[in-house]
């Protein structure tokens, strides 16, 4: 460990502390502290750290990571958390913020395959295999391709037309239930998105995964996050573990610091990787924002939550290629909520083959469907478990048919829920992709309420997911450091 970092741990194996105070070592003062270990949060401190910056990590979980994290279980199993998939620009994002080790980690995915009643198909994902697909398998007229690709890419944050994605894609591709299946459910399974959604939410998410396919880290989410924290302590950023944030404390209008465990820790700027409605309403508190603008953060929507169910083949058995992502349905159309659904019909598989962690010889595979908090919140202990063993149940059958006899190579199976997530992340409604798009705009007026406030967290379904995470920490972490020089220059003026 570099000489400048320090690691105050508990432990990140989920064994008890090595220090009865987890906040041991740590100073009375930084530059920045960040609430919250998300890919935002951490590409921030990374950012700031580069820029000679005294920054502190606080994280309430043992992992860090937030979602992009993984757990074991007895048996050599080992379980990636969230959908495994993003663009190929997370290789940029990694080599600009990061490490060229980390970078030449991002590799491309092999396979993805759809499979429901209205079409079987398997695509690398890129805008030459989509075209050659829409054009030769949905009979669409190359140059309407075209033109849908060249509307999605002059889209950006601030223009928006108010047009949904259903409107945009009837536009386009009328009455083609089947192309709008296409296009949407890889989408809402990266990031939530529905078609009620604004366009420009989609359009950009889509053109970025258009690029030239969809990518993962080869050695899986804990070699990435331990390859983070040392590249974290090597810039000299103070990270903990096991730290519950109490306050973000705000005195005459400006940030002052952060109460954890009882003790006042001071800086200048404060970044939140929380959800943004823990960071504004419970930890900041809204007697320090305008009337009008806690009205208006009151009304943005949080976005849905997931299932997830993990599956562990025992040690030495094996399966064959099947894909790296299977979009699979029952269902015979495509709906947009029914994604969502409790009993829906709609599953997204990542297979985990042993060259996602070479050398481990093991095989996993995890099942995730889009979730409503309040299918879930209110159920009593005894139909919690029986609605999880059913969801356990559908799950190992849905895939049966894909993979047949698979059942009887699985030795771990578990379930998630969206109160599995609420316990884990503290998201409120266990929310796995933040706020709806409105919440963009709040995220990023933080500052202007409280001043060396900023939100790193999942906003606006464009700044979710692992890259967008990460590119809107990098965003948010350039934003602090002019803060910070400007403070300089001001105090040494006086």
């Amino acid at each position: 460990m570099s000489t400048q970092a320090k690691y105050h741990k508990g432990s990140s194996d989920g064994k008890a502390p090595l220090t009865r105070d987890p906040l041991a070592g740590v100073r009375a003062h930084y530059d920045a502290v960040v609430v919250g270990s998300g890919l935002g949060g951490l590409t921030a401190a990374n950012v700031l750290a580069r820029c000679g910056r005294k920054v502190l990590v606080l994280e309430q979980h043992y992992n860090f990571g937030g979602l992009a994290t993984w757990f074991k279980r007895r048996g050599g199993h080992v379980f990636d958390v969230s959908l495994h998939g993003f663009p190929a620009s997370m290789k940029k994002t990694c080599q600009r913020h990061w490490s060229p080790a980390i970078a030449a980690r991002v590799e491309r995915l092999e396979s993805i395959r759809f499979s429901n009643p209205q079409f079987e198909l398997e695509t690398l994902f890129t805008r030459e295999d989509f075209t050659r697909i829409l054009v030769e398998r949905f009979g669409i007229e190359r140059g309407g391709v075209e033109r849908f690709y060249a509307e999605l890419a002059q889209m950006d944050f601030f223009s928006d037309s108010g047009e949904t994605t259903a409107q945009l894609f009837e536009r386009h591709f009328p009455g083609r239930n089947d192309v709008h299946r296409l296009l949407m459910e890889p989408i809402t399974y990266a990031n939530g998105s529905t078609l009620d959604d604004p366009a420009i939410s989609y359009g950009i998410v889509f053109s970025n995964f258009m690029n030239s396919g969809v990518y993962t880290f080869r050695g899986g989410t804990d070699w990435l996050v331990k390859e983070m924290q040392s590249e974290l302590e090597k810039n000299g950023v103070e990270l903990c573990n096991r730290v519950q944030v109490e306050r973000i404390v705000v005195e005459q209008g400006r940030v002052r610091g952060v109460e954890a465990h009882g003790r006042f820790i001071a800086a200048e700027v404060v970044i939140s990787n929380a959800s943004l409605k823990t960071t504004a309403e419970a930890l900041v508190g809204t007697q320090h924002l305008e009337p009008e603008f806690a009205r208006g953060l009151a009304a943005v929507r949080l976005n849905n939550s997931s299932t997830q169910v993990y599956i562990g083949l025992r040690a030495g058995s094996s399966i064959p290629f099947v894909t790296d992502l299977l979009f699979s349905s029952t269902r015979e159309t495509f709906d947009s909520p029914a994604l969502s659904e409790m009993h829906g019909q709609s599953r997204t598989f990542s297979f985990y083959y042993p060259k996602t962690r070479p050398g481990s010889q093991r095989y996993t595979i995890v099942s995730s469907m889009n979730a409503h908090w309040a299918d879930w919140a209110g159920l009593d202990e005894a139909q919690y478990a029986r609605e999880k063993r059913r969801l356990q149940h559908d799950t190992l059958e849905a895939l049966e048919r894909h993979v047949p006899g698979v059942g009887a190579l699985v030795d771990h199976v578990e379930v998630a829920t969206p109160r599995t997530f609420a316990f884990y992340t503290q998201h409120p409604q266990g929310t796995s992709f933040g706020t709806k798009f409105e919440g963009l705009r709040y995220s990023l007026e933080l500052p202007k309420q409280v001043a060396g406030l900023y939100h790193a967290g999942s906003v606006g379904i464009i700044m979710s997911g692992w890259l967008g995470s990460a590119n809107y920490g990098a965003i948010q972490a350039n934003k602090i450091d002019a803060h910070l020089l400007a403070l300089r220059e001001s105090e040494s003026t006086r």
